[in-house]
């Protein structure tokens, strides 16, 4: 590219507002939420409209700029963070954060990219809605982002994934078209689903500006429970009675060891565990019903936790009180991932057996790794119901995190990801790919499916500027898709 006509052309399409170069601007942006990569960019533009942004990839394909989307850089695979050439913009969609619509009776808000997970939660509650889709970082995480990543959090066992609350999308291809499919339809059969395939792309084939989401009546009453128990296969024996006995009002199932909730305690000051004793496993479960409906959530409640202690399933439960206790419950979980970082580096593996067989897979993995590897810790939680569990190999103490990372940290991650795929599973269940995982993903995918996914990134993007070094792997020798 001719440098100074770039700066001057985006300079004069994004005003001062939508295009920095100030480093003290930038760099709060260039390094990922875990501190794993750190990259460069040239400039930060921050676009206003979907417009905007498509008149700045139209630039930025014109001088061959590579482009970073970014969103709430909550992520967890370093998927919105540059590589060092410092050649590319980072594109922040942060400005464009209206909730241009909701619709109760249609069960639906429209809105853009860089609106907050929290902030659109609130605006649907006011109305007597929720969006179905919460995770910890509902405070920094966007629209957008989620719905690059098909994040999940703990409501997908009743709710499903991002892409299940995606009814249309807008997004700016890599030629700068504008792809509008917000209309949402419930039956619509004509060829190819297109706003599926740019849900989970992590912006390689477009960037997505707005969507039009699935909202949901609000809950009338909630019970969240704690429980304790022996084993994670007691956890999921009681997963199959809490399902066969509540249907869809069991909309959260969460498990954590007790070693986590201990460490998740010493990170919160003044906190306290939910049950008297220890126990070698936890499970959180949420229990929903309409309004009015009290009485019978409560009873459905208590019966299945006296039913499930009578069975020897549970040693000890609690049922929350009210909601500050349920929000105590589950600021317990949504801790985990903060405590753990007190505890020094760490790789972590978003991973996906088949629903039955994650609790055999915790139990061959996490000795095998801890003996393997000297002076480690491995830990599983999360959503044992979606067979998806957070992986998570803490490091031996006093080590050099950067040396630690390239050497054995890498070494471990490949042996985690041989034994998911060995298991039928799958390396990414809802954090996505980014450059974290995408050599991995080139080493262990299906081929024909690997075939696919380049000639379909050479088709949208046949100058390889959309979020280059993510996501899509190498071809083979070497060649960028």
């Amino acid at each position: 590219m001719t440098e100074t006509t770039f700066f001057e052309e985006a300079s004069a399409l994004l005003g001062p507002r939508g295009l920095t170069r100030d480093p003290e601007l930038v760099d709060a942006w260039l390094t990922d939420w875990r501190g794993r990569f750190k990259g460069k960019a040239c400039a930060l533009a921050s676009p206003a409209s979907a417009e905007e942004v498509s008149a700045l990839v139209k630039l930025c394909a014109k001088h061959d700029v590579p482009i970073v989307p970014q969103g709430g850089n909550s992520g967890m695979c370093g998927g919105a963070t540059p590589d060092e050439s410092g050649t590319a913009v980072l594109l922040s969609l942060r400005r464009m954060d209206a909730i241009r619509a909701i619709d109760a009776d249609a069960g639906q808000a429209v809105c853009e990219a860089g609106v907050i997970l929290q902030k659109l939660h609130e605006a649907v509650e006011a109305g007597g809605m929720r969006f179905p889709l919460t995770l910890g970082g509902k405070g920094s995480a966007t629209i957008g982002g989620l719905i690059s990543t098909n994040a999940g959090g703990t409501q997908v066992l009743q709710h499903g994934s991002m892409r299940a609350q995606v009814l249309g999308l807008e997004a700016v291809l890599a030629d700068g078209q504008i792809f509008n499919a917000m209309t949402a339809l419930k039956k619509d059969n004509r060829g190819f689903d297109l706003k599926q395939l740019l849900i989970g792309s992590e912006g390689t084939l477009g960037i997505v500006t707005a969507a039009t989401l699935r909202i949901v009546p609000a809950i009338g009453e909630r019970r969240v429970i704690w429980a304790g128990m022996d084993s994670l296969e007691t956890a999921r024996a009681l997963l199959l009675k809490c399902q066969h006995g509540a249907g869809h009002a069991l909309e959260g199932f969460e498990v954590l060891a007790q070693s986590t909730l201990e460490d998740v305690l010493r990170h919160l000051p003044g906190s306290r565990g939910p049950l008297a004793g220890k126990h070698a496993w936890h499970a959180l479960i949420e229990l929903v019903a309409e309004p009015g409906e009290a009485g019978k959530i409560d009873q459905l409640a208590e019966g299945m936790m006296v039913s499930s202690f009578e069975s020897g399933l549970i040693e000890d439960a609690t049922i929350a009180a009210n909601e500050s206790q349920a929000e105590a419950f589950w600021l317990l979980r949504d801790s985990i991932a903060p405590a753990e970082r007190e505890k020094g580096p760490a790789v972590q593996h978003d991973i996906s057996v088949p629903v039955e067989r994650m609790p055999a897979f915790v139990a061959a993995a996490v000795p095998r790794i801890e003996q393997e590897w000297p002076g480690t810790e491995a830990i599983a939680f999360g959503h044992l119901g979606d067979g998806n569990v957070h992986f998570h190999v803490i490091a031996p103490h006093g080590i050099d995190p950067s040396g630690w990372y390239k050497t054995d940290g890498k070494a471990i991650s490949a042996q985690v990801y041989e034994m998911v795929t060995q298991w039928d599973g799958s390396i990414s269940a809802e954090h996505g790919i980014g450059q974290l995982k995408r050599d991995e993903l080139g080493r262990l995918g299906n081929p024909v499916a690997l075939d696919i996914m380049r000639k379909v990134k050479q088709a949208l993007d046949p100058q390889g500027l959309l979020n280059p070094g993510k996501l899509v792997p190498l071809a083979q020798g070497g060649a960028t898709p």
